[in-house]
């Protein structure tokens, strides 16, 4: 099931990202193109912050979200999904910066930071297509199915268990 963040996102928004999520795993890179106004860096942040989204000094009117290149590369997919949450969700909010330490806790509220962490598995891990792969998974008579969806969706296995409902 998709996430409210995600049905509540305009039309012309689905209809741009949409096509861009059919297979795993999910482009983040080619997400952010679509965009228009928002460009990715790996840099080197501070110890326990793993992302930040603020306005691009280079380009007016952009966006820069910089990750965290000391993270894993996992991390880096969650942290650049959940600040492209930010920027779709968000961005009348993000005035100078958002920036989001390792358990994605910024000055926003927690309700903000839960819907982009909500966001953020809706983009890395589309229902349709978790649902899809899961059948594959037990046509292929997958022991470990978490492992194998995070593979497939280049995620965590933690990050999987709760986009399953596993505890």
């Amino acid at each position: 099931m998709t996430s409210r963040e995600w049905d509540g996102l305009p039309e012309d928004i689905l209809q741009r990202l949409s096509p861009l999520m059919v297979q795993p795993p999910i482009k983040l890179s080619r997400i952010a193109d679509s965009l228009e106004g928002v460009r990715v860096v790996a840099a080197a942040l501070p110890k326990g912050i793993s992302g930040e989204i603020r306005p691009d000094s280079e380009n007016p009117g952009a966006y820069l979200i910089k990750v965290n290149k000391n993270d894993s590369a996992r991390r880096q997919r969650f942290t650049v999904a959940h600040e492209l949450a930010h920027y779709l969700l968000h961005r009348d909010q993000i005035g100078d910066g958002i920036e989001d330490d390792v358990l994605y806790r910024s000055t926003l509220t927690d309700t903000r930071e839960a819907q982009a962490n909500r966001l953020a598995a809706d983009l890395l891990m589309p229902d349709v297509l978790v649902s899809e792969w899961i059948d594959k998974a037990k046509s292929l008579k997958v022991e470990d199915v978490v492992g194998f969806l995070s593979d497939k969706f280049n995620v965590s296995p933690a990050a999987m268990k709760i986009r399953l409902g596993i505890k």
